[in-house]
């Protein structure tokens, strides 16, 4: 029998770095930084405009993702640094977060070598559209709230957790696929599109996504197709990429950086009448039936017959949740420990009253209440996918 969860298209190893502000200090004082470059959309082409990007996103508090020039640029940072080495990209995330509460799938790869054959779930088949071994690590930054550098004119403290993700990954901007998928595919009941966000090339794009939609064709009929999004090099291959599987995706989901890049401005993700307006305009610009919003406060469904999907949004925000406290090494006890813990307060107020000003148009509902020793920000969106699949076939 074929897997009933099927998880596309890239992977990749990522370096987790530890965050070390004296060495992040040391680094302004190397590189002569002034407060006055600080950028969050400044080009990383250098070690030192990596630094500038990094010190920029911790003075907003914001997470995000960026392409360096080279591989080589982030090989060099990542030696100023304590670091794990894990697997990263949404399918291969959320197959690990799903495999703990004993769901295996099927996987789509991009990147294969010893640290992918050694980390993923040993009993999860997969196709790898790279015939030989290769390397192009994705450095994580995390930092935790009130982490805090003072070097130059500079003086920063984090308002909140949060992660940023360099890469510049040959494997993932090539995505190459691998039509072999679909043999392993014939049986799903959920399949998830993700990872076409390090793509530059849009005439690469379209052939890539006729491919995707052959494969489609031996999915199930009723099958769900559910679309994660990115921080894209191309902001505009969103439309692209939804313009091409027009009528194929139920549900597009994205946090909430991704919803506020979208619709331009910074949104109070409590206020129930700024999310009213920002959800239409959403709603404009993505044309599908569902969509999909995973905050730190909430999560919740938006568009047609979204009573269907509380219990998986509940299985999302539990398994990001559970993820957000312990870390990769979490079991099943502390999925069902964070499962049963109480709403965060000013969430499950959100959640009330959007539920009664949308009624039947959206469903939501509110994230634990937790406050972690240390935090753990990298791949939380990743473990929502996997707790929200997941939930759906139970």
């Amino acid at each position: 029998m074929k897997e009933k969860i099927a998880l596309g298209f890239g992977d990749n190893v990522d370096y987790e770095i530890v965050w070390d502000s004296k060495v992040i200090e040391n680094l302004i004082l190397e590189y002569d930084i002034y407060n006055n470059e600080l950028d969050i959309d400044r080009a990383v082409n250098n070690e030192r405009d990596l630094v500038i990007s990094i010190l920029s996103f911790l003075k907003y508090g914001s997470g995000g993702e960026r392409i360096v020039a080279s591989s080589e640029v982030l090989e060099g940072f990542a030696q100023n640094f304590e670091k794990t080495i894990t697997l990263g990209g949404t399918p291969v995330r959320a197959a690990i977060a799903m495999r703990k509460l004993g769901y295996t799938s099927a996987l789509h790869l991009v990147t294969i070598n010893d640290h992918v054959r050694r980390l993923l779930p040993q009993d999860c088949p997969y196709v790898c559209s790279n015939t030989k071994d290769s390397l192009h690590p994705h450095v994580i930054i995390q930092f935790d709230k009130g982490n805090s550098v003072k070097a130059n004119d500079i003086e920063i403290c984090s308002s909140q957790s949060n992660r940023i993700i360099y890469h510049h990954d040959d494997d993932n901007i090539a995505m190459n696929l691998n039509e072999d998928f679909s043999d392993l595919i014939t049986d799903a009941r959920v399949f998830l599109i993700s990872g076409f966000n390090a793509m530059q090339s849009e005439t690469l794009l379209l052939k890539r996504l006729e491919s995707l939609s052959n494969m489609m064709e031996t999915l199930p009929r009723n099958a769900l197709v559910y679309y994660e999004d990115g921080g894209y090099y191309e902001p505009k291959f969103r439309q692209v990429i939804f313009r091409a599987l027009a009528g194929k995706i139920n549900i597009v989901s994205l946090n909430e950086d991704e919803f506020q890049a979208y619709v331009g401005r910074t949104l109070d993700l409590l206020d129930v009448f700024q999310m009213k307006d920002a959800l239409a305009e959403l709603q404009k610009l993505i044309s599908v039936p569902v969509l999909v919003i995973h905050s730190k406060y909430w999560a919740l469904a938006y568009g047609e017959d979204v009573a269907n999907f509380l219990g998986a949004l509940k299985g999302g925000a539990t398994m990001a949740t559970t993820r957000f406290c312990y870390g990769d090494g979490f079991g099943i006890e502390d999925y069902k420990r964070i499962k049963h813990r109480s709403p965060n307060k000013e969430g499950a107020k959100f959640a009330k009253a959007l539920n009664e000003l949308l009624g039947d148009t959206t469903a939501c509902v509110p994230v634990a209440e937790v406050e972690p020793i240390k935090a753990t920000t990298i791949g939380l969106g990743d473990a929502f996918v996997g707790g929200f699949l997941s939930a759906l076939l139970r």
